[in-house]
């Protein structure tokens, strides 16, 4: 048995081979009852699983990493903790990832820690694959001579890919901004504006393209575009209030989309506290993610949600090798409550 070593006391690991000479097996077939879909017969995988559990017995994950050259880890790429929308996503992946028996490794990318260093790190960890989850990741990042000419799978979720060769798993923005413009258009709103959030993964997202183009085919010209450079409620508070501030009320846009519902909130609370306006009398405002804070009764929030199961579990067969590494684009729905 291995020997190591738990609270300062010694403890004796069970091995493959202390198994296989309990249940009266080779050490392939103990191997191949722990491996999912290994061919073995019913009463061999009982009497090895019946001497794991009184060995107290589990696969060394380690070990068998170096005989198969899968380490069951997803390298998850992040850079915007800030909205909290990502939690019910990093949820959902990592439920379904740990259904695969994979596990994900989350890497925080930031100021210190960039695409390329996160790169490294997981490559030199040998993950399986990496999931670009709402990250602001340019092609150019793989050019960096230090990184190596084979790098694990990379897929994106929740964003378009701006990467030849690495698929997107995306809510479909343009049937998404379609369907906004319809329903505000249909309400009588004519003078749209677009609060963005940080310009690089706005650009990303595409929505704020698709919201001005869908408006111009109205044949509404002129969208007022707000800055807000950060995803969060104080950021959204900041850029409204900077814009009413500096804009005459006969000038002021009759809507305000909000790239996501976290700014949208952030605007809500200053439009209607700070300056005392009526919500949508005076200013509509609508969202983007389904946040469930925004369902709440003191903000209802229109929004439109992100078919978020679906995307995950795309990525997941993509993954696993069930579905071909290729773009997918997933219809989301518009979710319409009393801010527009």
């Amino acid at each position: 048995m291995d020997v190591s070593f738990c609270g300062g006391f010694m403890r004796r690991r069970a091995t493959a081979k202390n198994v296989a000479d309990a249940a009266g097996v080779s050490k392939w077939t103990v191997i191949r009852a722990f491996t999912p879909g290994a061919s073995i017969t019913e009463e061999s995988k009982r009497r090895v699983l019946q001497a794991a559990a009184a060995l107290n017995y589990s696969p060394n994950l380690l070990a068998r990493s170096l005989a198969t050259n899968l380490t069951h880890q997803v390298a998850v790429f992040v850079d915007d903790f800030a909205n909290p929308q990502k939690l019910p996503f990093l949820e959902t992946l990592t439920d379904r990832l740990q259904a695969e028996g994979l596990v994900a490794m989350l890497i925080n990318i930031n100021n210190h820690f960039d695409h390329v260093r996160a790169l490294l790190n997981a490559d030199q960890r040998q993950v399986d694959a990496i999931i670009m989850f709402g990250t602001a990741f340019r092609s150019e990042t793989l050019n960096d001579r230090r990184l190596g000419r084979s790098m694990p799978p990379m897929f994106v979720l929740a964003r378009d890919s701006q990467i030849d060769g690495v698929p997107a798993v995306v809510c479909d923005a343009e049937l998404a901004l379609k369907e906004i413009v319809d329903h505000l258009y249909e309400k009588g709103y004519r003078r749209p504006g677009f609060m963005a959030g940080a310009p690089a993964l706005s650009t990303a997202l595409r929505r704020r393209h698709h919201f001005i183009d869908f408006w111009k085919q109205k044949g509404v010209d002129e969208t007022a575009v707000i800055s807000a450079e950060r995803y969060s409620a104080q950021a959204g508070a900041e850029s409204v209030r900077h814009y009413l501030q500096n804009t005459d009320a006969k000038d002021r846009v009759d809507v305000l989309m909000c790239e996501n519902d976290i700014l949208a909130i952030g605007a809500l609370d200053e439009i209607r506290g700070q300056f005392g306006l009526r919500v949508p009398q005076d200013m509509a405002v609508i969202g983007f993610d389904n946040y469930e804070l925004g369902g709440a009764s003191v903000y209802g929030l229109s929004t439109y949600e992100q078919p978020k199961d679906e995307m995950v579990e795309v990525v997941i067969e993509m993954i696993t090798g069930r579905l071909p590494p290729e773009t997918v684009t997933l219809p989301g729905k518009l979710i319409v409550r009393n801010s527009a």
